[in-house]
């Protein structure tokens, strides 16, 4: 048998074409686009916070020059009697406990808690105006924060001295 090459020609070429024809041939599924996508346009950027400016506030004014009043009040008071107490304590050091030195010392320790209580209430007050502010919605006022900082700092530094005392004396 002999081999003739035309028919294997024609059977490549049938082939070719029918391999072509099926690339070309139309195909009812949808492929993507290529143009971007939504998540792929949006900025992961931490978002531009706007800062509320507060408004000046008379009645707020008002408790914060009163406030920082009551503070510089207590503070003289409380440097005044923290003296004299003090003084008692250097006195009364080496009497043994209750001895009438020591019961002078001791209640000149207990007369600087009124102003000790005084900064506390103060404190509080501006505290509890913070608060207010807040639970109406309204923004951080800068002078009450800042009275609030300078009667919180009293009230600390109170604390540090009525301790510093009662280290002077020996303990009930």
């Amino acid at each position: 048998m002999t081999f003739s090459p035309a028919p294997a020609r024609l059977f490549l070429l049938g082939g070719v074409l029918f391999a072509a024809g099926g690339c070309v041939e139309q195909r009812n599924a949808t492929y993507p686009s290529l143009l971007p996508r939504p998540i792929e346009t949006r900025s992961d950027a931490e978002p531009v916070v706007v800062v509320p400016v507060a408004e000046p506030d008379p009645a707020t004014d008002k408790i914060v020059a009163a406030s920082l009043t009551a503070v510089q009040t207590s503070k003289r008071d409380f440097a005044i009697a923290a003296q004299r107490a003090k003084s008692l304590a250097r006195v009364a050091k080496g009497d043994p406990v209750g001895g009438n030195r020591w019961i002078e010392a001791q209640t000149a320790l207990a007369e600087l808690d009124i102003f000790h209580a005084q900064s506390l209430t103060v404190v509080t007050d501006l505290e509890q105006a913070e608060l207010a502010r807040a639970a109406e919605g309204k923004p951080a006022y800068p002078a009450l924060e800042s009275a609030h900082a300078v009667a919180q700092a009293e009230l600390e530094a109170q604390k540090a001295t009525v301790a510093r005392l009662q280290a002077l004396l020996p303990q009930a």
